[in-house]
């Protein structure tokens, strides 16, 4: 069993990350219903809610069906990190995560996301300041360093530990990395054999397939693996994951009549939360891994990449449904 202050879960669990436009109420419905142990919101700006703007404010929305639920947030102003654990702590999640890792521009440019991982200092005392401000357990997602040249993550993972964060998730790049290259380990595995570390060491970056959560499981022995793109336009990959450590042998693979029905209801629930124009919109970037591997697919995707209205995207299904469903999944995969 794993524990994330009093949340227990169970050994190995998996964690949808928090994605910017992806990881939404919707999305987070579908990972958790077909495996998730943890569900994260997209990464919320404190800036944006104590300025109470919209798009900020309606990140907050949980559901009782996601628990458990961390909300995550980023900034690197004191004052304004405690305000808005103070608005969050309404919604009443069961964790709370502080982005550390974040490396887009915009975000690092203010000090915030893996821009913070220049002053480990402030990271450290941002951490202890929000961990004493509340109850509900204060966990962290970071990244190896800014460069090759800064890892330090195996002594900041412990200043973190000690000032009272409850688990740490660590992406395998430096921010300098981006998303390039492959992702390191091999840091992570090191941050969890230090024998001071007792709190959960999650890995994130490159977890692909189930033998790769296998491997960050049984070969580098961390305590869970934080799935991101691997589950975009892909809720199944959890259920995969775990019937693979299950039973040694790989799920099938939905067929096209799951995939055009799973891509439906995902769009309706985008459209049911945030209104025609912005479901719509907001959920294009699933549908290529929704679709992946279906021959001469493009066509159809551009129908469902372009069109502005929902019932084109339906109709787009529809044709998909059509013109595949007689497909076998090993005839294209």
């Amino acid at each position: 069993m794993v524990k994330i202050g009093t949340i227990e879960l169970p050994d190995f669990p998996l964690l949808l990350a928090p994605m910017e436009d992806v990881s939404d109420p919707p999305f987070r419905a579908l990972c958790k219903e077909n495996g998730a142990d943890v569900v994260y919101t997209e990464f919320i700006s404190s800036e944006g809610l104590i300025r109470d703007a919209a798009k900020s404010v309606m990140k907050l929305d949980i559901y009782e069906k996601e628990r458990p639920v961390g909300i995550q947030i980023f900034g690197a102003n004191l004052e304004s990190m405690l305000r808005s654990i103070e608005i969050v702590e309404k919604t009443n999640p069961d964790i709370i995560d502080i982005n550390f890792g974040c490396p887009v521009k915009k975000v690092v440019s203010k000090g915030a996301g893996a821009g913070i991982l220049k002053d480990i200092d402030l990271m450290v005392s941002l951490t202890e300041a929000m961990a004493k401000h509340t109850n509900i357990p204060i966990t962290v997602k970071t990244r190896l360093g800014w460069d090759d040249a800064s890892i330090r993550i195996v002594e900041v993972a412990e200043r973190l530990q000690d000032v009272g964060c409850k688990a740490i998730s660590i992406h395998g790049r430096t921010r300098a990395q981006m998303y390039k290259g492959d992702a390191n380990w091999e840091p992570i595995a090191a941050v969890k054999n230090n024998p001071r570390m007792h709190i959960p060491v999650f890995g994130n970056g490159d977890v692909n397939t189930p033998e790769r959560a296998m491997e960050m499981r049984d070969r580098y022995g961390l305590d869970g693996a934080m799935i991101g793109r691997a589950a975009i336009g892909y809720p199944w990959f959890f259920r995969e994951v775990k019937h693979f450590f299950n039973t040694g042998e790989y799920l099938k693979k939905p067929s096209i009549a799951e995939r055009t029905e799973m891509a439906r209801k995902h769009l309706k629930m985008a459209i049911d939360w945030k209104g025609e124009n912005l479901g719509v919109f907001e959920t294009r970037r699933h549908y290529t891994n929704y679709f992946k591997g279906i021959p001469h697919f493009k066509e159809h995707r551009m129908k469902m990449v372009t069109s502005d209205d929902s019932q084109s995207v339906f109709a787009a299904f529809d044709e998909v449904q059509e013109k595949f469903g007689h497909l076998e999944i090993p005839e294209f995969e």
